[in-house]
């Protein structure tokens, strides 16, 4: 007869089915999270004397089921960043660990759905599926909101798949990017104020109070007040940090009743921001000693309209006078231009007159005996040749087609490209006076 037994300290035991045959059950849950592999020992012994004995070790795998979620390293993550950060810059990691197997334990990450300020939360945030890193969508200002939370979900791939969740807060550190606001007196292009100091007021009397803020937190928003410019430099002092402007001294006869102080606002922040205001005083105890109070104002901004004025004008005439220059210039060069034959190749050059001949507008001589009209042909211009006709045929004497002849190669109607000479007759002996071509 034989007898089978099982090792100590495993989950397993040995159950006999039939005959020399036997089951291996488990005594306990099996977690493959705890151990994956088993190596079991059976061995069987018979009952003879002495008893003989042999052993067999069977290797047991225990497989993979999806019962564990992902789990954070950490139960909260904190992110830290600038305001005017750039898009895309990474606020910090979130990391979760799966014990499952293979794709069991692979671990995807997104973000929840949620708001800030009204957006969506996709707007502000983005989450990487494989690495978990958490990047700035867009840039964030420190004055529109300070924090804010965001919550990561990790999932992972079994079937049905687990998750788990995580909240990031992420806080906006502050920069100085905003310059102090001045809200008294009223900046520059509001309405027009202005202080009564009377003319009694001793050393250190509170004459008016500068008052600004600044958005910005911590020592971006610790401000500090200057007088950068007035009209008497002695007479009035100001608050380092309260911006109160005070008299330095008594106010004397020969004191400017306009007093014009230019203060400066400066925050603490790296670098420095800073803001000016104009404060126009005046020493007096009634108005009906106060003159106009425009004209305190206009005294200063008098320079620079003068100054635009100025630069207005040396435009205009600059303008004006190169328009003169060009049209002169154009006048010049068409005199200068020569004058040309209607086909525009050769100009006609003058000819030598004869005591007897009258020129014909530089297109041909005839005798200054004669009267006679001159006529365009057609198309032609003032330096194209002109034929000569007279008045009355009978006021012609005979021997005019004798004494000068005109000779053309072309038609008189056409006058297109043709060649003309004109002739005197001197005993039959002809004397060319003239030879041009149109």
């Amino acid at each position: 007869m034989v007898r089978c037994s099982i090792q100590r300290n495993v989950p397993f035991t040995l159950v006999p089915s039939v005959k020399n045959y036997y089951s291996v059950v488990t005594t306990g849950q099996l977690d493959r999270e705890i151990v994956s592999d088993y190596n079991i020992t059976i061995s069987a012994t018979d009952e003879g004397s002495p008893p003989l004995s042999s052993s067999k070790t069977v290797h047991l795998s225990v497989a993979d089921i999806n019962d564990n979620p992902p789990v954070f390293e950490e139960q909260s993550y904190s992110a830290y960043v600038s305001e005017n950060n750039k898009a895309g810059s990474t606020l910090c990691s979130v990391t979760a660990q799966d014990p499952d197997w293979r794709q069991n334990g692979t671990v995807i990450y997104s973000l929840l759905p949620g708001e800030v300020n009204g957006a969506p939360m996709s707007s502000y945030v983005s989450v990487n599926g494989d690495t978990g890193v958490v990047h700035a969508v867009r840039s964030f200002d420190y004055e529109q909101f300070r924090s804010f939370k965001v919550h990561v979900m990790a999932r992972d791939n079994g079937s049905p798949p687990l998750s788990s969740n995580v909240s990031v807060s992420v806080f906006i550190s502050d920069v100085n990017d905003n310059s102090p606001q001045i809200l008294y007196p009223a900046p520059e292009g509001s309405s027009f104020m202005t202080e009564l100091v009377p003319k009694a007021a001793h050393g250190g009397s509170l004459v008016s109070k500068v008052i600004a803020v600044d958005a910005d937190s911590g020592q971006n928003a610790w401000l500090s007040y200057h007088i950068v410019k007035s009209t008497d430099p002695g007479l009035f002092t100001i608050g380092l940090h309260s911006g109160e402007i005070r008299t330095q001294r008594d106010i004397s006869e020969s004191d400017s009743m306009k007093q014009n102080l230019i203060v400066a606002v400066k925050d603490n922040g790296q670098p420095p921001l800073s803001a000016t205001c104009a404060m126009y005083l005046l020493i007096s105890d009634n108005l009906a000693e106060v003159p106009e109070l425009k004209d305190i104002s206009y005294e200063e901004n008098n320079s620079k309209v003068t100054s635009y004025l100025i630069i207005a004008l040396v435009c205009v005439s600059t303008f004006f006078l190169t328009f003169i220059i060009i049209i002169l210039g154009v006048r010049f060069c068409r005199r200068r231009k020569p004058r040309l034959l209607f086909d525009g190749a050769v100009a006609i050059p003058g000819a030598y007159l004869p005591p007897n001949y009258a020129d014909v507008d530089g297109t041909g001589t005839l005798r200054s005996s004669y009267n006679y009209d001159a006529y365009l042909t057609t198309g032609s211009r003032t330096s194209d040749f002109k034929f000569v006709s007279s008045y009355n045929e009978n006021t012609l004497p005979s021997t005019f087609l004798q004494s000068v002849g005109f000779k053309s190669n072309s038609n008189y109607s056409s006058c297109n490209k043709s060649v003309f000479s004109l002739y005197k007759n001197n005993n039959n002996n002809r004397e060319r006076l003239l030879f041009f071509s149109v």
